[in-house]
């Protein structure tokens, strides 16, 4: 069977092709990944694509990075970098995150990843609801909005697996936390590691579960 080209409703689904069309210039879509994990950065990309991408992202079926398996993401990622005008990633530390807390942190990498953009865009579609701070370049919030934006979705699958590679990197240091599978989260296996030998100087002590104080070794 022949692969059609997108039809109206399903391209109506996303915002690129219904409120935002009238934006003369160029759209980033900025997301990020790691808020809730309890080791390692929170990172952010920020991705500008042009429009010839948008038909052929929505042809590869692009979604939410959640919402997806962990070797389409790599697949889309790198498709993602090849089309796009421009990407970047930013991240805030584990130390930075305990300083100014996960919220603040967030919106950092946010940031972070819009200004080391060599392409000026002209509106940037931030995820969520919290506008970043102190940003030069006009912005939008999106509540869902790697579910609504293209951009945004492309955002969120690049950050997502530039985090995990990091992460499987760090997790050869770290072997006792099964990193290489829970990518940082509070999984079981996690949180009973965290008890049995405390926390690396990369998990975030302003999160409870890595608050474990062992006893003395005397």
């Amino acid at each position: 069977m022949v692969e059609t080209s997108p039809t109206p409703l399903e391209k109506s689904i996303w915002l690129e092709f219904s409120t935002l069309s009238g934006i003369a210039g160029l759209v980033a879509g900025v997301d990020e990944v790691g808020r809730g994990a309890l080791f390692g950065p929170v990172v952010a990309a920020a991705v500008i694509l042009p429009d010839h991408a948008l038909p052929i992202l929505i042809a590869a079926k692009i979604k939410d990075s959640k919402k997806l398996s962990s070797s389409r993401r790599t697949q889309l990622a790198q498709q993602i970098c090849e089309l796009a005008v421009d990407w970047k990633i930013g991240f805030a530390s584990t130390a930075e995150i305990d300083k100014i807390n996960i919220l603040q942190a967030t919106l950092l990498a946010m940031k972070r990843a819009v200004l080391k953009l060599k392409v000026q865009p002209a509106i940037c579609l931030i995820d969520g609801n919290q506008s970043i701070k102190d940003l030069l370049v006009p912005q939008q919030t999106i509540v869902k909005g790697d579910e609504r934006s293209l951009a945004i979705a492309s955002a969120s699958i690049v950050a997502k697996v530039w985090r995990d590679e990091l992460v499987m990197r760090l997790a050869l240091k770290y072997p006792m936390y099964n990193l290489e599978s829970n990518k940082g989260y509070g999984s079981q296996r996690h949180l009973l590691a965290l008890q049995q030998y405390g926390s690396s100087p990369l998990h975030r002590q302003s999160f409870r579960p890595c608050q474990i104080k062992l006893p003395n070794a005397e």
